[in-house]
């Protein structure tokens, strides 16, 4: 049974900002999370009246972020820093999500390695009806500063 997630966004996901895509977690349990983006006018990727169903897979990737801040901060820490690896079976419906339209994305998921590396099913919905839907792997690292700083100094 899910719980009603009552955080603001920016206490769950480490986007700054614009880049923080989503408007609220909604509620969540130990496997999964569904969260709430309207589309607007003065959305970051909005052009002639939407936004590309491309970012759909953006919105599914901070859902999962939002999933892992939230057990973060149930278990007293703070939201780590993860990363997208990839994504596999992205399919959309729609071509674009519209100015006025609610989307509920949903991230479940199905599971996740000692080491950080995770997968999650994805999908988003607008008045009930699914129109997008993939599999994300992710990863998040222990330690995100020292893992990135390997990646680019050597």
């Amino acid at each position: 049974m899910r719980t009603p997630i009552a955080l603001p966004m920016a206490e769950l996901v480490p986007h700054a900002g614009r880049m923080r895509l989503l408007d609220a977690a909604i509620e969540g349990d130990e496997e999964s999370l569904l969260a709430r983006v309207e589309i607007r006018a003065d959305s970051l990727f909005h052009e002639d009246g939407a936004v590309g169903a491309w970012v759909g897979i953006e919105y599914m990737a901070q859902a999962v972020a939002a999933w892992a801040g939230w057990r973060a901060r149930l278990a007293g820490s703070a939201p780590k820093i993860g990363l997208l690896l990839g994504s596999r079976r992205f399919d959309s419906a729609r071509a674009r999500f519209r100015v006025g339209e609610v989307l509920l994305v949903e991230a479940r998921r199905e599971f996740q390695a000692e080491n950080g590396l995770g997968h999650f099913e994805c999908s988003i919905a607008i008045d009930s009806e699914r129109v997008a839907e993939a599999a994300l792997t992710v990863f998040e690292p222990a330690d995100a500063a020292s893992f990135l700083g390997a990646r680019t100094h050597g």
